[in-house]
């Protein structure tokens, strides 16, 4: 009989950006745009374009090898893995069950992908649990990775200046010790933010202000939420991490809890929006510096299209 346990734990990280560096400055030889206008407006400098013979597979790839060696396990001891994505290499087979291949582990292992835009990874965190629950197997490996640069119409500066392309990955298992607490929601919307699944042109088309609107509304109500679930009080939460989409967002949602803006992470003027991989690329940077020491207390809340949010309480 399988010991049922209640909390989560991330015991392993790991993310890859491709080297191809786009700034704000190259954008403005296509579009009419410059860096001052891109940075106030988003906090954006940069983003990474995925560089030929790169896929959303190898970016995945290369996230989930650094996530497993940090975790220090097998891939036998891999119970299931979930891929968020708004944009795979192929609708079937899944980026998943690739994968699962490339990375050796066991045929009897469910992998599959997801879409919940942006909130994707926190999704896929909270579908982990429920399947470890059932699992002989102790881990999940949870992935968001996104190829966004393949869907950018380069010429619409109001969407080509946001997104970039790249890859975060966690090793996560249930534990007595570590509180796990979720909140989860959609609102079908296609005005806001969309990419068309046939016509000649299969863009990311978004409606930036109706996006703000429901980002500044929802994510802060979330974060409230999340704190009030888990008996602690904002200014006891160590990190709070946020879907990495526009430094002004997450300014409002800091001046809206009553905590300092140096609470919140932020490598936004590097990537930009990552979609389903911001997250995890965040948490993997984090890790890497040092900043994540055992017991913290972590928020890290996702928004996007759908409408969707996602977020999560957790302990380090």
């Amino acid at each position: 009989m399988l010991n049922i346990k209640e909390g989560l734990q991330i015991v392993g990280l790991g993310h890859y950006t491709p080297k191809h560096v786009v700034t704000n400055d190259d954008l403005a030889k296509l579009v009419d745009t410059n860096d001052e206008w891109i940075t106030t407006r988003t906090g954006i400098k940069r983003r990474h374009f995925m560089e030929e013979g790169e896929t959303n597979r190898s970016l995945a790839k290369r996230a989930a090898e650094m996530a497993i060696a940090d975790a220090g396990i097998s891939v036998d001891e891999i119970g299931c893995l979930i891929l968020a994505t708004v944009h795979p290499d192929t609708m079937t087979p899944s980026v998943a069950c690739m994968l699962q291949k490339e990375l050796g582990i066991p045929e009897y292992t469910p992998c599959f992908d997801i879409n919940a835009a942006c909130s994707g990874f926190m999704y896929g965190v909270s579908i982990a649990r429920g399947m470890l629950l059932q699992s002989d197997k102790p881990y999940a490996l949870v992935i968001g990775s996104e190829t966004l640069s393949k869907v950018m119409d380069m010429t619409d500066r109001s969407t080509c200046i946001l997104f970039g392309d790249g890859a975060g990955a966690a090793i996560v298992k249930l534990s007595d010790d570590h509180a796990y607490y979720k909140v989860l929601g959609s609102r079908g919307n296609d005005q806001c933010l969309t990419i068309p699944n046939s016509g000649d042109k299969r863009y990311v088309s978004m409606n930036g202000g109706d996006v703000f609107k429901f980002a500044v509304s929802t994510v802060p109500r979330t974060v409230e939420e999340l704190i009030e679930m888990s008996g602690h009080a904002a200014e006891e939460i160590d990190w709070y991490v946020c879907h990495q989409a526009n430094k002004r967002i997450i300014e409002n949602v800091a001046k809206r809890i009553g905590v300092s803006l140096d609470r919140f992470y932020m490598n936004l003027e590097e990537y930009g929006n990552t979609s389903s991989a911001s997250i995890p690329i965040a948490l993997s940077e984090m890790n890497q510096k040092g900043l994540l020491k055992e017991g913290m207390k972590i928020i890290a809340v996702g928004f996007g299209g759908g409408l969707t949010w996602g977020g999560a309480y957790l302990e380090f």
